[in-house]
């Protein structure tokens, strides 16, 4: 078997696997969206969604990059020296807690002076899990990048988000105000934290020499990670700064009726989500291995499969948009026209594929945190400008732009640096292919049952997985769907 076919094979093992576990997480996520959405209403959601981004931003500093380092680094010491793995990690788990506290009681300093009493409150209450969450997210990309997929997906996709609607379920139920409902979403990962890191001490090779490594093991790790600590926090700000702005220049209750939007936007990321955990080791691998064709043969693969399997999520989103936010509970169903531009939006971005693992993957973190501050700065300016005149939809029209301009420099930077280049003629047949085969007859329907009828989204779905089926069978070459094929009748065998 070719080195090209076994990458193919580990990609659909693996992105079965992240699929299963991304869409389980999506569907808790949404779970908790309704679930505070109906017990606290939208300006009591705001409130709390307002929190959550901050808690969101506040972890992916805190975390120093060492998540992303971590993804980055284990595959190569796997192959080149495997008895440093513990060491590496014992040294980035003790920067990640000294970094994380520091994060807190900085924020806690500050929060009064930003925010109102209500948004400062429940901002603060959750910070104090944010060492916990940087430690636990840590040792999850850890057990990521080691291969253990399904241990990952049951702390991360299963574990984490499920216990967050039960919770908050409970807070809002016996009275608890924004703030205790704020900390019941972040409690879980302390449970994740225990069961992360037990789960991690199972796989690591056993330490051969010192328990904290050398010093350029230790300059390696932290050129790698500064720069991406700088990106993964600017990354968290361009996905929750029109949430606090929309609060800020419009209200918290238009910032409730935003962040449920951006939560139907995360169902969408399930395929993203679910490719980017499998690729970005194996990325890092081959890269590392200087194998530059089979490098480009995965990359182009994974691009099409983004596409295919997401734009089918975005199409059905945005023709039932009234219905969607119908769900939330009153007075949500203002933020249909969000929802199909966040939709819009996220569709022309995937058509770069996983650019941004790529990028990273190369050790160019520091040019991905350079995007990060281009478009983080327009899109600062643009919700200033626009909020305030054309309120949430403005929000989410400079988001859809701000997400195309970062896929296009990243673009260019990795076509640049590595090589590959996106064909965006590949992934152009996929997008059509769904408009045509998803799209028209989810319309259809549209136009019988109306696009705010529940019965018509029902309908619409059913009628758009037929098209998808068959869109799928038909183009089963061109789509590279063979591989799924492959691996499914590997498994069967027994191979």
């Amino acid at each position: 078997m070719s080195d090209a076919h076994q990458s193919r094979r580990n990609l659909a093992r693996g992105g079965i696997v992240g699929f299963v576990g991304a869409a389980a997480s999506a569907v808790l996520g949404f779970v908790f969206t309704i679930v505070l959405s109906r017990a606290l209403g939208t300006t009591g959601a705001g409130v709390v969604t307002q929190a959550t981004g901050v808690f969101a931003i506040v972890m992916a500093l805190a975390k120093v990059g060492l998540d992303s380092t971590a993804i980055y680094l284990m595959p190569r010491l796997s192959v080149d020296s495997p008895q440093e793995i513990r060491a590496s990690l014992n040294y980035m788990a003790s920067v990640a807690v000294g970094v994380s506290l520091s994060a807190v009681l900085v924020l806690e300093a500050v929060a009064p002076m930003i925010w109102s009493a209500e948004v400062a409150g429940a901002v603060r209450a959750a910070a104090w899990f944010v060492p916990i969450g940087a430690l636990s997210l840590v040792a999850s990309a850890a057990l990521r990048a080691l291969g253990n997929m399904r241990e990952y997906v049951l702390v991360q996709n299963l574990l984490l988000p499920g216990l967050r609607p039960l919770l908050v379920a409970v807070a809002a139920a016996v009275g608890g105000s924004y703030a205790v409902v704020s900390a019941a979403w972040a409690l879980p990962f302390v449970l994740v934290l225990v069961c992360a890191w037990a789960l991690l001490a199972r796989h690591m090779p056993e330490a051969g020499g010192s328990r904290w490594p050398t010093r350029q093991r230790r300059r390696r790790i932290v050129s790698f990670a500064l720069p991406r600590t700088l990106t993964a926090g600017l990354e968290q700000a361009l996905q929750w700064l029109d949430v606090l702005l929309v609060g800020v220049l419009a209200g918290n209750a238009a910032s409730g009726i935003y962040g449920g939007a951006i939560r139907f936007i995360q169902a969408g990321l399930v395929v993203d989500t679910a490719l980017r955990v499998v690729v970005s080791p194996q990325f890092s691998k081959l890269l590392h291995q200087r194998k530059m064709e089979e490098l480009a043969s995965l990359y182009s693969t994974a691009s099409v499969w983004l596409v295919l399997f997401a734009t089918p999520v975005y199409v059905l989103m945005a023709v039932f948009s009234p219905a969607l936010m119908r769900i939330l509970g009153e007075g949500f169903e203002a933020g249909a026209g969000v929802l199909v531009a966040l939709c819009a939006g996220s569709v022309v971005t995937f058509m770069a594929g996983n650019i941004h693992s790529l990028l990273i993957m190369s050790g160019r973190s520091g040019w991905a945190a350079v995007n990060k501050v281009v478009v983080l700065g327009l899109n600062v300016v643009g919700n200033v400008v626009f909020i305030p005149r054309f309120g949430m939809l403005a929000a989410a029209v400079v988001w859809a732009v701000c997400m195309v301009v970062d896929a296009a420099m990243a673009s260019v930077q990795v076509a640049r640096f590595i090589g590959v280049r996106p064909d965006l003629g590949e992934v152009a047949l996929p997008v059509v292919g769904v408009l045509v085969c998803v799209g028209a007859p989810a319309g259809a329907v549209a136009l019988v049952a109306g696009r705010d009828s529940l019965v018509g989204l029902a309908a619409g779905c059913a009628a758009g997985a037929l098209g998808f089926l068959a869109l799928c069978w038909a183009g089963c070459s061109p789509l590279r769907l063979v591989g799924l094929g492959a691996f499914a009748r590997a498994r069967r065998s027994g191979e």
